[in-house]
This record gives structure tokens, sequence and C-alpha cells, in this order.
């Protein structure tokens, strides 16, 4: 029996490898390495990520829209609550003795909170192998940005020896600025308005939000490849300590909470993916999040580990992984 969960443990991490939207990415890290001109154009780079909230936020509506609120939901709901709020706790008590309380505060943000375009990922591998989830999971992953960032402001203003007037403006700020993110208001809208949408008029835009989504989802991890690659080089400054724990600390989040879903969710699809979003880090508002909230904390540290450090990892080794030890314990 071992050597056949060993096979297809295998067969799942070649499965994942030669995705083609993973290839792509790493397509984009090696053109960037040898100093490639090739780029993705900046307004069609914002139109594509644009365009993948609104297809998964609108697939998600409409799987909401057929599930009936029951204890998983609810379960998927409170473990994506809790560990964006309990992972910024114990990631800053440990990037603050090597990064310096201001990093360690957006670091515990970042790492608190999730990467759309992980899940996005994690979807695209689902569907390749098969493995069915609920759609109530992009309304999950949505709940998790805010208090994630919202725990990183509040560790700073308590360990940093901040005001607490000041620490409650810039609190109130940046819950605006959270809120009001483009992604989250698309996530959130158009998971709304898939769930008002009957099935005969989601059909009608089926082509665009269905059949063209793993075309785009590969130009984008495209573009991310690109950009991965131009941060390595600022990421070399900040030594072994930073690869460190932009490797460990999304094995740990990701495994602990593969082991603990199995006994909260029945779906093995939803296990991988609250698995996925509770290891990843956010790389887009978490940083402009910050820019706003800890002008101190320096973007040149959390943003390569987060994105040309952690979001490779998952989408790599880190999907297979979760899932053999989802499968293992079910």
């Amino acid at each position: 029996m071992r050597p056949k969960i060993g096979y297809m443990n295998l067969q799942l991490l070649i499965d994942n490898l030669t995705n083609p939207a993973l290839l792509f990415f790493c397509l984009g890290i090696f053109a960037s390495l040898i100093k490639s001109d090739l780029s993705i154009p900046e307004n069609s780079s914002k139109f594509i990520s644009l365009y993948l909230m609104f297809s998964i936020g609108f697939k998600g509506g409409q799987e909401l829209a057929h599930s009936t609120i029951g204890s998983e939901i609810i379960w998927a709901f409170t473990l994506g609550l809790l560990s964006s709020l309990i992972i910024p706790i114990y990631t800053f008590w440990i990037a603050k003795k090597s990064f310096g309380k201001h990093n360690a505060a957006a670091l515990a943000a970042a790492y608190g909170s999730i990467s759309a375009v992980t899940f996005l990922t994690s979807v695209s591998f689902l569907d390749l192998q098969e493995i069915e989830y609920d759609g109530f999971m992009v309304a999950v992953m949505a709940s998790m940005e805010a208090p994630a960032i919202v725990m990183g402001v509040l560790l700073l203003s308590v360990f940093g020896k901040s005001k607490n007037k000041q620490s409650k403006v810039k609190i109130g700020s940046i819950m605006r600025h959270s809120l009001s993110n483009g992604s989250v208001i698309l996530l959130v809208g158009s998971l709304c308005i898939g769930m008002i949408a009957s099935d005969e008029q989601a059909a009608g835009i089926a082509p665009f939000t269905t059949d063209i989504f793993k075309g785009f989802l590969a130009v984008f991890l495209l573009d991310m490849g690109l950009s991965s690659g131009k941060h390595l080089k600022t990421f070399k400054n900040n030594g072994w300590s930073a690869l460190a724990f932009a490797t460990i600390i999304p094995i740990i989040n990701g495994c602990v909470t593969a082991c603990i879903s199995v006994y909260f969710l029945e779906s093995i699809g939803n296990c991988l993916l609250i698995s996925i979003l509770v290891a990843s880090a956010s790389y887009i508002a978490v940083p402009a999040a910050m820019r706003l909230s800890i002008p101190k904390a320096n973007p040149g540290l959390y943003l390569p580990m987060a994105l040309a450090i952690t979001f490779p990892f998952n989408i790599t080794l880190g999907i297979p992984i979760y899932l053999a030890i989802i499968n293992f314990l079910n």
C-alpha cells in the first residue's frame, strides 16, 4: 500500500510541475534572469488580474447560490478567520528578532493574509485533477484579507511603543483602505452578482468567465514570473534568515492546516484550498496597505519574500505536499 501512496504523491508533484500555467511562471523567471526584453504591458497585466478576480468571484457566487449553509461553510470561515488572527501573532514574534519591529509587523500582515493568485493556481490544479471543491471558498478567501492587515498594525501599535491616539487613526485608515481595495471590492462584488444571477444568465457569459480562464491565468503567471525574477536580486541582500522564514513559515502553516482541516471539512478540495490560503502570503494588498500604515517597513524585504520565495514554493511543492497530507489522513 505504501509504494502506491508514494507513487500517487510523486505523480501529483509531476502533474503540478508540468502544469502549463506553472511552466509559464518559470518562463517569466528565466526571461527576467537572462535580462530579456519580454514584458507584459502594465495596462494588460492590470486587466488580466481584474479579469481573474471577476471570474473566480462570479463562479464562486454561482456555487454559493447552490450551497446550503451548513457546518462545512461555518467551519471553513472559522478556520480562515482564526488563521488570519493567530498567524500574525506568532510570525511577528519570530520575525522581530531578525528584521526589527516595523518589518516584523509588515511580515505578520503579509503571512497572515492571503495570495489570491496562489488560490487561483490551486483552483486550476484541482480542476486538472478533477477534484471537487465548493464555491464558498472564494468568500472565505475574501474574508481573510483585512483581519490580518489590522493585526499587523495592532501588533506594532502595542509593541512598537506608539501612542494610542495615533494607533487608532492608523487602524481606522487601514481598515478603510483594506475594505476599499480594488481586488477585495471586485471579488466580493462579483461573488454577490454571481449569487443573484440565474443559471441561464450565468450560462450566457460562461465563454468569458470559464472557457478562457486558464489561458489568462497562464499569461498572468508569466507576468508574475517576470516580476519575481526582478525581485530575486533585491532579496539576496537579506541573507539566509529571510529565505528560511519565507519557506518554513508557509510549510508549517499549510501542513498544520491540512492536518486540522480534515476533521472539520468533508471535501478534499476545500481542505486543500483552506490549507493553501493559510500557507500563502499577500504581495498585492498588504504591500499597498503597509505603505500607508507602516512606512518604515522595508518593501524590499517583505515583498520579495512573499512574491519571489513563498509564492513559487507553494505552487510548485506546497500544493502536492498539502494534498498528500489530506489524502493520507482521509
